[in-house]
């Protein structure tokens, strides 16, 4: 299954200490890896870029394996609690530094570094692997093992040619409703304005090749507030309610995302 989320910058804006929004984020990001999500759409909704960067930078480190952390991120205020933050050991990060456990058809993330005027990738290992593509210095890369230890050589792949789970990307987007006109798939809007979910009303869509992405709203809005009169405009798409005789007044997006996906995972047997 292909799918991915759309969130809005304004996700963050029921917590007030940083502190707090980075454990908020780290939920929703160990959320999104474990129901095996593509991309996490961030779009705009209002004057939230302070929050929106926090997003995009947690989450890009959240998704980075450790060992390639202090090489890709700088030291940063949006990091000044990532010791909080919860480990999401997806495959691209439970991997062995030991050089002789890799095999043939292994796929590591590594990063482009030079030494003696060549070429090489560093996946984490005690020893750096040559290497060929034409991705420039300091650039992070996936690649996969045509031969294991002890003469090593690899080539670079995308995340989709990976046979395991690697891990989600980051977008941005100016405005909800133009991300949803321009998805070349099913959208799934959440509400409790929808229809009560059912088996039947995406079971189809689910097993289809084509992306499927679930839209969520913010702490002060839901989705129709936001899209306004647009809603009637949109196509391929369909309200739905994961939480039907809720008690509580909101969900909120943490506890949102894991209903949800929990019940598309489970239709999606």
């Amino acid at each position: 299954m292909n799918l991915s989320i759309a969130i809005p910058d304004s996700s963050l804006s029921d917590e007030d200490k940083k502190l707090d929004k980075t454990r908020k984020i780290s939920e929703i990001a160990r959320a999104c890896s474990i129901f095996k999500i593509k991309t996490i759409y961030i779009y705009q909704d209002g004057n939230n870029k302070d929050d929106r960067n926090l997003m995009l930078t947690i989450f890009k480190y959240l998704e980075t394996p450790q060992f390639l952390r202090k090489r890709l991120f700088p030291k940063m205020n949006d990091l000044k609690f990532a010791g909080v933050l919860h480990p999401l050991k997806i495959p691209s990060h439970v991997t062995p530094a030991d050089a002789k456990k890799i095999k043939k058809g292994d796929v590591r993330e590594g990063i482009t570094v030079s030494y003696k005027g060549k070429k090489f990738v560093d996946v984490g290992i005690n020893q750096l692997v040559p290497f060929f593509g034409q991705d420039k210095i300091g650039k992070r890369v996936t690649v996969q093992f045509k031969t294991g230890h002890p003469k090593f050589e690899v080539k670079p792949i995308t995340k989709e040619e990976s046979p395991l789970y690697w891990g989600y990307t980051v977008k941005e987007r100016a405005n909800l409703f133009s991300l949803i006109k321009e998805w070349q798939g099913f959208t799934i809007i959440t509400s409790r304005k929808g229809k009560i979910v059912s088996k039947e009303a995406i079971v189809n869509h689910l097993k289809s090749e084509k992306p499927v992405l679930v839209v969520f709203g913010s702490p002060e809005q839901g989705v129709h507030q936001i899209l306004g009169g647009k809603m009637s405009s949109l196509q391929n798409s369909k309200t739905l309610n994961f939480f039907p005789n809720q008690a509580t007044e909101t969900v909120r997006l943490e506890e949102a995302l894991l209903g949800t996906l929990s019940i598309i995972n489970v239709y999606n047997e």
